[in-house]
């Protein structure tokens, strides 16, 4: 890239605060997308998102109050209620057939997502306050990530085309 491309390049900054399987999906699937787009990206991982970092992960997806949470199932898309979703057990179940429809599908796993982050020159920030706050470790997170506050964060955003909260 030319140095005149680069100082035109556009930029996107996204804040990342979930970190079950169902909400790492977007903001990894978005900026890979536009990091291979040409753009310049920063993910800030802070509070539940911050495990998106870590070198171990075991996510789950989030059924209980999720009333948009419909799965494909005998040919229909079927809801699935807060109580049923409350019972012991259903959280891992739904997590089963989440994962069993992704890996059936051929969707790229979030880890798989993370690499092709990082191989595309995505900048992945924790945030240092999370981490004090839930004990994390420089160990406990992948490699080649940045730790920073929120001013980090802020200025990103005050200089991205693009800014998302996810």
């Amino acid at each position: 890239m030319s140095e005149e491309s680069a100082n035109n390049a556009k930029s996107m900054s996204l804040i990342v605060t979930k970190g079950s399987l169902d909400w790492a999906y977007p903001p990894f699937i978005l900026a890979t997308t536009a990091a291979s787009m040409g753009l310049d990206v920063s993910m800030f991982f802070t509070f539940y998102g911050l495990g998106l970092l870590q070198k171990k992960m075991d996510l789950e997806v989030t059924a209980l109050g999720n009333p948009a949470m419909k799965m494909p199932m005998a040919g229909m898309h079927i809801g699935m209620p807060n109580l049923i979703a409350a019972m012991p057990g259903v959280g891992s179940m739904a997590t089963g057939m989440m994962k069993n429809m992704i890996e059936k599908k051929g969707v790229a796993s979030i880890e798989e997502l993370r690499d092709e982050a990082i191989e595309g020159d995505v900048r992945l920030i924790g945030c240092q306050m999370t981490m004090d706050l839930f004990e994390f470790k420089q160990e406990d997170l992948i490699d080649g990530i940045e730790v920073a506050g929120a001013a980090t964060y802020v200025e990103n955003a005050l200089e991205a085309d693009i800014n998302l909260f996810i």
